[in-house]
């Protein structure tokens, strides 16, 4: 026979018992409970997350009314200072100059003069006017100016009683367009 044509023979031993892990139990294991230190940080370094949100979160509200609030006084300020630059301008203005001096008696002479002070030598004709102005700022040729006429009073429900009290005459209004803009006619 050869070998190749050769069964093999089963094995007839036994085999080895498997070994027993099983061991008897004299007493139950003690059970881990959970450390109340690490509950106790966890949620005390969540409601210190959360208020220091709320504060932050507090704060900058606070700080968004107070720049609102800035903002609004800059505002006005503004406006302050603007009011206050137009009646610069409206005082320091040649007309408002030549008002006040044709108010205090001055007048306007032809050519001028002007005074040296390191000697007090009068350079120019060196003679007062003797003769009156033909400039008169006050007179009935002066124009208006926007920034001279002082700001209309606010309007009150009554009328002043004291009759010495100068009336305040409002300007008069432009017509209402009601059909369309007014055009000349053309032929």
């Amino acid at each position: 026979m050869s070998l190749l044509n050769a069964r093999v023979a089963p094995r007839t031993e036994p085999a080895p018992p498997p070994a027993r892990r099983l061991r008897p139990v004299s007493a139950p294991a003690p059970r881990h409970r959970p450390k109340l230190a690490y509950a106790a940080l966890a949620v005390g370094g969540a409601l210190a997350i959360g208020a220091a949100q709320m504060g932050i979160s507090l704060a900058s509200t606070q700080d968004a009314f107070t720049l609102a609030q800035l903002n609004s006084e800059q505002h006005e300020l503004t406006l302050q200072k603007q009011a206050l630059s137009d009646d610069l301008a409206g005082l320091s203005s040649p007309q408002s100059l030549a008002k006040r001096a044709d108010a205090m008696g001055l007048v306007v002479t032809g050519a001028a003069s002007y005074l040296r002070l390191s000697d007090g030598a009068v350079l120019g004709e060196g003679h007062g006017a003797d003769w009156m102005s033909t400039v008169t700022p006050n007179g009935a040729t002066s124009v208006g100016n926007a920034l001279l006429v002082p700001p209309p009073a606010p309007k009150a429900e009554e009328k002043p009683t004291d009759p010495a009290a100068p009336e305040v005459v409002e300007p008069a209004l432009p017509p209402t367009i009601t059909d369309g803009l007014p055009s000349p006619t053309t032929r």
